[in-house]
């Protein structure tokens, strides 16, 4: 079994508080006819559609956006959304869009535009977006990534943001795609990790044609890769640049994913980033009188996939698909390259298995974006959606669609923590051709289950509800910190039986691609499963036990409220 540092500490305090294994859930392939998802954005009033205007120049920026939130802006208890807009390269664009979620005042799930996107109207060249609590107000504010400067807006509490952008240096003229939002030197904030990709200048025009000698799109190593900047909070939305200081000057790469966990369970935050054709960074961060990271992706088998080989990550996710304590990572990539599955060995090592679970076959046909791992039967094992869609022109579709980039996407279902299948049915939600790009995962119906929020490239944005798990039994809590920051991004929670934890999930709502998730974190709750507690490990080192309450019920937990388990040193 493996265990890491938190594991073990807990174990001291608490007898026999190792992770368990789950109960035996045997996850059958369903029957083919029984669809996990209904898409219904227009039926909701979700009428987004991306315009990276194409217009067959094949720019580069063309192809790569863009993403979507799902958060609550309005604190109504319902999920909103928000979308990010491309436009043309230059001026005048048009802006992003804000949809406010109807649900909770109705009971109907349906949305509405605000008007101007409550001043969350930015007009750059837009990419991607991370949503968080970056004063600890209560009100969640939002970063927007662009192609240029990118732009911070704050949540005023009254349904409005101001656009608080030219206050701070976070703006720069770098290409900057996934973000993510991290109390990274446990001050009880989230600092601000921003993801960049290549430079690009439309003045300096590059021509690149597919195999055929067709005008197609450039990959990025036609251009040179740039570095990632980390910004430290100050507290009260005042930001320092701190690249440099914490060591993450020390590598580059063509960002495209970002995501924040405790990898080696050592109580501090890392990083990993999924690089477009080339080595991906594991940051693993060491505490102490001054904070440093160091790439340690190389010697940690996390840069490179089992062959050694380079590849091109996309979309990235950070979960524990085995349920032994751990933060697993899953990558998507390019068409003909598989996707990545890299199984942590329980000290922030890891090994690829992406043949042996046989996501890699499964996979090998498609180039995927947006990604999570959720439990879309409810069985108590992660699974996983892939948004797909080229960015080579399919030979297939050439001369046949105006845009030949069109794949479909996939959906894998978790069996026992050993293997994946790909589940296939006949629904419109699973068999549409279009060019997906970022995924947005969350319970967006408040009935319990995880929903996905797809962005496509140049067309329409999807609203694809589960159905699947409308009759299995569930559980979900909101953490709120008070001396961790006050999203708890970072926390650990545990289903526990008999004191010891069994299913470990995160807060957070960073990975994927271009997108931020819902912040909520939701376990299905097996039969039979015997659970009785809950654990969680603050992002402040406090770790405390909480009563399990009924299935099919959403809780708050407050930092400082629980039952005292220990702190960490």
């Amino acid at each position: 079994m493996r265990v890491g540092y938190f594991l073990l500490f807990v174990s001291v305090v608490l007898s026999g508080c190792e992770s368990e294994q789950p109960p035996t859930v045997t996850a059958d392939a369903p029957d083919k006819a029984m669809p996990f998802f209904v898409e219904r954005a227009a039926e909701t009033g979700l009428d987004f559609v991306h315009d990276p205007n194409v217009e067959g120049e094949h720019w580069f920026p063309e192809m790569v956006g863009s993403g979507a939130a799902l958060f609550d802006y309005d604190n109504d208890g319902d999920l909103d959304v928000y979308f990010i807009q491309s436009g043309p390269l230059q001026p005048p664009r048009p802006p992003n869009r804000l949809f406010n979620n109807q649900l909770i005042p109705t009971g109907e799930l349906r949305f509405v535009e605000i008007d101007g996107a409550g001043g969350l109207d930015d007009r750059g060249y837009g990419m991607g977006v991370a949503v968080g609590d970056l004063d600890n107000d209560g009100w969640r504010d939002v970063l927007v990534t662009n192609f240029g400067p990118n732009a911070l807006y704050r949540n005023n509490g009254d349904g409005t943001f101001s656009d608080i952008t030219p206050d701070f240096e976070l703006s720069d003229s770098r290409w900057s795609t996934s973000a993510s939002l991290a109390d990274l030197d446990h001050d009880g904030d989230l600092d601000i990790y921003v993801g960049n990709y290549v430079t690009f200048n439309p003045e300096k025009r590059v021509l690149c044609a597919d195999n055929d000698g067709r005008p197609d799109y450039c990959g990025p190593l036609t251009y040179v890769a740039q570095v990632d900047k980390v910004w430290r909070n100050e507290g009260a939305l005042e930001f320092s640049d701190a690249t440099s200081e914490w060591g993450f000057d020390t590598a580059f790469g063509n960002a495209l994913g970002v995501t924040a966990a405790d990898f080696n369970l050592d109580g501090q935050t890392d990083v990993y980033v999924a690089n477009d054709n080339l080595a991906n960074q594991l940051w693993i961060g060491k505490g102490g009188d001054r904070l440093e990271f160091e790439n340690r992706a190389l010697m940690a088998g996390a840069a490179f996939n089992s062959d050694g080989g380079v590849e091109s990550s996309m979309g990235v996710s950070a979960g524990d698909f085995d349920n032994d304590g751990d933060e697993d990572l899953f990558m998507t990539h390019l068409k003909p390259q598989t996707n990545t599955l890299y199984r942590n060995e329980g000290n922030g090592n890891f090994t690829d298995i992406s043949d042996m679970s046989r996501l890699g076959a499964i996979s090998i046909g498609y180039t995927g974006f947006g990604t999570a791992w959720f439990d879309v039967n409810h069985d108590g094992w992660l699974d996983l959606f892939s948004a797909n869609g080229a960015v080579q022109i399919e030979p297939a579709q050439y001369g046949v669609v105006s845009y030949p980039y069109n794949q479909r996407n996939q959906l894998f279902l978790n069996i026992d923590g050993r293997r994946f299948v790909e589940h296939h049915d006949d629904s419109a939600a699973m068999l549409a051709n279009e060019v997906s790009r970022g995924a947005a995962f969350g319970d967006i119906d408040n009935d319990g289950d995880t929903d996905i929020l797809v962005t496509n490239n140049n067309g329409p944005a999807r609203l694809l509800l589960n159905v699947h798990a409308d009759d299995k039994d569930w559980i979900r809590f909101t953490l709120t910190g008070t001396t961790s920051n006050r999203d708890a991004y970072g926390a650990r929670i545990a289903l526990t039986r008999s004191g010891s934890p069994v299913y470990w999930r995160r807060v957070h709502t960073d990975g994927s691609y271009l997108c931020s998730n819902d912040p909520r974190v939701h376990f299905g709750m097996p039969p039979d499963a015997g659970l009785d507690g809950v654990l969680v490990r603050w992002p402040s080192g406090l770790v405390e036990q909480f009563p399990l309450g009924r299935s099919g019920n959403h809780y708050d937990l407050v930092e400082g409220t629980g039952n005292h388990v220990s702190d960490s040193p």
